[in-house]
């Protein structure tokens, strides 16, 4: 019984430490409450490179969250933005489809979502001229969102995010480099959406880079996922580890 109680007293001592570097930082959009997360790096920076977070569909995650104290670990401040607001976050996939949906369809809201929270990321202390923006999902859509807005950022990641636009909007230049990492059997995607975007970037005089993981499909970094690709979003451990690895390095080629 003693072990039990020593198990349990341990299990909610690391739950309610994992994130303790995470600081929240309140802010808002007209009268809208958003509530993101903001961490500092572990060690200093000249340079004091900056990483913003876009989260999945579902909002701040774990995940969000360990992306962004692995980023700290390795010298960068990090801020994982609030898209939703305060009232708005999913509970379901069913919820987290129609918020999402409405970004996608409303992509001067989204983008002004992710100028309010590049914003906050400065005012934690990073380097307004050293930033790259990094997504998962719908949060890589909104990655390219930023690059696509010609936000003041010198990098875009999405990793399996969403990579149409509307055809309507204007195509300008993009200056941010963009990289896409991509699962090579994501069904979320179709490749007519993938050859609009390729087309996009040439004709956006982007430099771009897009990478293809074998037998990934859609979240293929998200844990939760499961690993039954059947169901078109499955982890898989060796294209995570790859494409964080590639981000890794795009971020020291981008970064001052």
């Amino acid at each position: 019984m003693k072990n039990i109680f020593f198990t349990f007293l341990g299990l909610l001592l690391f739950s309610s430490s994992a994130f303790a570097q995470l600081k929240a930082v309140k802010y808002t959009d007209g009268n809208q409450k958003l509530n993101g997360l903001s961490i500092g790096p572990k060690k200093g920076s000249k340079t004091k490179p900056g990483i913003l977070i876009i989260p999945a569909w579902k909002g701040i995650d774990t995940h969000s969250k360990q992306s962004a104290e692995k980023l700290s670990k390795m010298g960068y401040y990090a801020f994982v933005a609030d898209i939703y607001g305060e009232g708005n976050y999913p509970t379901n996939t069913q919820e987290a489809a129609k918020q999402a949906g409405f970004y996608k369809s409303n992509i001067t809201n989204y983008q002004l979502r992710i100028q309010l929270a590049l914003d906050q990321l400065v005012k934690s202390g990073a380097n307004p001229d050293n930033i790259v923006v990094i997504g998962y999902c719908f949060g890589g859509t909104g990655a390219l969102e930023a690059a696509r807005a010609g936000m003041k950022i010198q990098g875009a990641v999405s990793f399996h995010g969403g990579l149409g636009r509307d055809t309507s909007r204007i195509n300008n230049p993009i200056t941010a480099e963009i990289l896409v990492l991509h699962g090579a059997d994501d069904t979320y995607v179709p490749a007519a959406e993938v050859a609009a975007f390729q087309k996009e970037m040439r004709d956006s005089k982007a430099d771009w880079e897009m990478i293809y993981y074998a037998n990934s499909v859609h979240a293929f970094t998200e844990i939760e996922a499961g690993n039954d690709n059947s169901k078109g979003a499955a982890y898989n451990e060796k294209a995570a580890k790859r494409s964080w690895e590639r981000m890794n390095s795009f971020l020291k080629e981008v970064l001052k």
